[in-house]
């Protein structure tokens, strides 16, 4: 008697699950449940979803000065003369600036590091925006410098080391406390805990 072999799905099958497992995320279950559904529902159409995501690829870069999105040298915040000059909010990534936006609490101008400090991963000061962020500083003479990253350790460990690093520049440093809970990120934050959290900010420096 033959020995029963169980089926499997095709390389090409396949080889979507694999690439959509490498989204934040989403497990094997969902990559498979997502890949069904964009080659067999009727409302799916995976052609104009990799139009979509190559024009965005094409025509997305991150600010010049700031890091957040833009198709231009300098995004629409950097560019919009009826921002604040001050203070300055310090973030981890781009999609924290939505986050805060939508607060509507907070009117001046951001900059982002690009992440936060992980030894274990392999990031360190080099691997972020830093040296621009003390170019900024430097140049702009910020009144005051908010310090808005996650509550987890490595945020934590990037607050202190910027804390600590711009401690001689005389700036006003200050960081979002309260309402953010201990290991969580901005993304996961509502609006009215971020407006409060902006607002009860500490002055610790």
């Amino acid at each position: 008697m033959r020995q029963h072999i169980p089926a499997e799905y095709p390389a090409p099958f396949l080889l979507l699950i694999r690439e959509l497992r490498r989204l934040p995320g989403i497990g094997p279950r969902s990559a498979e449940r997502i890949a069904l559904w964009l080659l067999q529902s009727r409302n799916a159409d995976p052609l104009r979803l990799a139009r979509t995501l190559n024009e965005a690829t094409q025509l997305l870069k991150n600010c010049s000065l700031c890091g957040f999105f833009t198709t231009e040298d300098l995004c629409d915040i950097c560019s919009n003369p009826d921002r604040k000059r001050h203070p300055l909010c310090v973030v981890e990534t781009a999609h924290d600036i939505i986050a805060i936006e939508r607060t509507g609490i907070f009117h001046g101008y951001y900059h982002v590091l690009g992440g936060k400090l992980s030894p274990l991963d392999g990031i360190g000061p080099d691997q972020l925006r830093i040296d621009l962020l003390l170019e900024r500083v430097k140049s702009d003479h910020p009144e005051e410098l908010i310090l808005a990253l996650s509550a987890d350790v490595e945020g934590e460990a990037t607050t202190h080391y910027l804390a600590r690093l711009l401690a001689e520049t005389g700036v006003s440093i200050s960081r979002i406390a309260h309402g953010l809970p201990a290991g969580g990120g901005l993304e996961h934050a509502d609006e009215l805990t971020l407006s409060r959290a902006l607002a009860g900010r500490l002055f610790s420096w």
